[in-house]
């Protein structure tokens, strides 16, 4: 039987998940550095990816200052095995073409912007300050990657094709975005993460909405779902991502100058 977590551990639990999420996403998003479609798209995904990455610090760093371990904020992002990170699967999912790259995006946007605008009404006051300033930037991220699917899902016939393919292949990765397990449950009761209900409606809600005027398929929500990153359980492209993400910190472990 495994143990029940103290709120404390629960509450760190929660906070490396955002944290690690964002991360992730955020590296697969630097990945396209010169790779982008369009100067002007380059200059606005590696914005974005900025964004996460201090999202993620201001996650990891009160994930830190409850850690029993006293591992600090770097440590945490660069120097856990895959089997200890909780990013969504989502988020580790390659960036394929560039209906992929926004689809994924798109999915996860929507989920972070509920579940931002959420914690900005925590009772914990360090929460509801990082998402406050969160919620910002992640406003224009969901306005940016709704706008790319609407484009794509009502443009050419190719990029309608395109975005059609990449919009499904990515839903089965979706179920986990919505569906709590018990470290969830136990903090929504308390305010320290969003009403699951709540959270799985207006994601589903505003997901349908630009689908459908995307001229897009709606997925069905009784589809077969991959679930585990909750438990550290993982595709096989997350290994993949960290062997790069953590080369230098596992390479020279403590350098404090370079």
């Amino acid at each position: 039987m495994t143990k029940a977590l103290t709120q404390q551990q629960a509450l760190q639990e929660y906070l490396l998940r955002l944290a690690d999420s964002n991360l992730i996403i955020s590296q697969r998003l630097c990945e396209l550095c010169g790779k982008a479609p369009a100067v002007e798209e380059e200059m606005a995904l590696m914005n974005v990816a900025l964004d996460l990455v201090g999202q993620a610090r201001n996650w990891y760093e009160y994930a830190a200052d409850l850690d029993e371990a006293k591992r600090d904020a770097d440590t945490l992002a660069f120097r856990r095995d895959a089997h200890d990170y909780r990013n969504l699967l989502l988020t580790e999912q390659p960036n394929g073409d560039y209906a992929e790259t926004m689809a994924r995006q798109f999915y996860f946007d929507v989920w972070h912007y509920f579940t931002l605008l959420s914690l900005i009404d925590a009772p914990d006051e360090r929460i509801a300050g990082i998402a406050a300033k969160a919620l910002k930037e992640v406003t224009y991220h969901l306005r940016r990657s709704s706008a790319w699917v609407k484009r794509l899902g009502d443009g050419t016939e190719e990029s309608h094709q395109r975005m059609e393919v990449a919009v499904e292949s990515l839903w089965r990765f979706t179920g986990e975005l919505i569906t709590p397990d018990q470290v969830e449950l136990d903090l929504a009761a308390k305010g320290l993460a969003p009403n699951p209900e709540q959270l799985a409606a207006d994601w589903k809600g505003m997901v349908k909405e630009v689908l459908t005027e995307a001229t897009l398929s709606l997925q069905d929500d009784d589809a077969w779902m991959h679930l585990g990153s909750k438990k550290g359980i993982h595709t096989e492209h997350l290994g993949l991502i960290l062997a790069e993400m953590q080369f230098l910190q596992r390479a020279y472990p403590d350098a404090k100058t370079w």
